[in-house]
């Protein structure tokens, strides 16, 4: 088991397949797909190859999303971390952040913990000169995380049918915050 970072309440680690029950309860909800094109799986065939393609970018990267693992229960809450995205944006490729919980954990700060413990790894470990994130417009609770942990509104865009806003943070303006004590 790769273990990448530690936070006081998760463990972030590479998604395995040992995780397919929790990636299948994860992203077969219709309410964790709302702003995500409203696409839910619907087998677990499908969560294995969601697996299979995060576990290519392991390879192909050297990053990829980490399953999040509540250290009191071992439960697979969701997915965190960053990514190279080489789709989304179709000017530029990037390194992402992003998360996605299953349903019962929201509103728990997991997001946000997570999130800022990626965004230092990224900085800190793998050197990168900026962070950014896409958030559909309508998603208030996105937003407000990729706000919260230090990301600048850049502009908006249109995928696909969706309007989305853009952020990012460059290691320098990581830094300002540092000392102000984003984590």
């Amino acid at each position: 088991m790769n273990i990448h970072i530690e936070t006081k309440r998760f463990i972030l680690r590479d998604i395995e397949h040992e995780d397919v029950n929790g990636m299948f309860a994860l992203d077969s909800d219709p309410e964790v797909h709302q702003f995500l094109g409203n696409k839910p799986i619907h087998t677990i065939d499908e969560a294995r190859k969601t697996i299979d393609v995060i576990r290519q970018q392991y390879i192909k990267n050297g990053i990829g999303r980490w399953a999040i693992i509540d250290k009191q229960t071992n439960d697979f809450v969701g997915w965190s971390g960053l990514k190279y995205e080489e789709g989304l944006r179709k000017d530029f490729s990037y390194y992402d952040l992003g998360y996605r919980l299953r349903k019962k954990y929201w509103g728990q700060g997991i997001a946000t913990e997570t999130a800022i413990a990626s965004i230092n790894y990224g900085f800190e470990k793998l050197n990168l000169k900026e962070i950014s994130a896409a958030a559909d417009v309508k998603n208030v609770a996105s937003n407000k995380i990729l706000q919260k942990v230090g990301l600048s509104f850049i502009e908006t865009f249109k995928f696909e049918d969706t309007t989305c806003n853009w952020y990012s943070l460059t290691k320098k303006d990581w830094k300002e915050l540092k000392k102000n004590k984003l984590d």
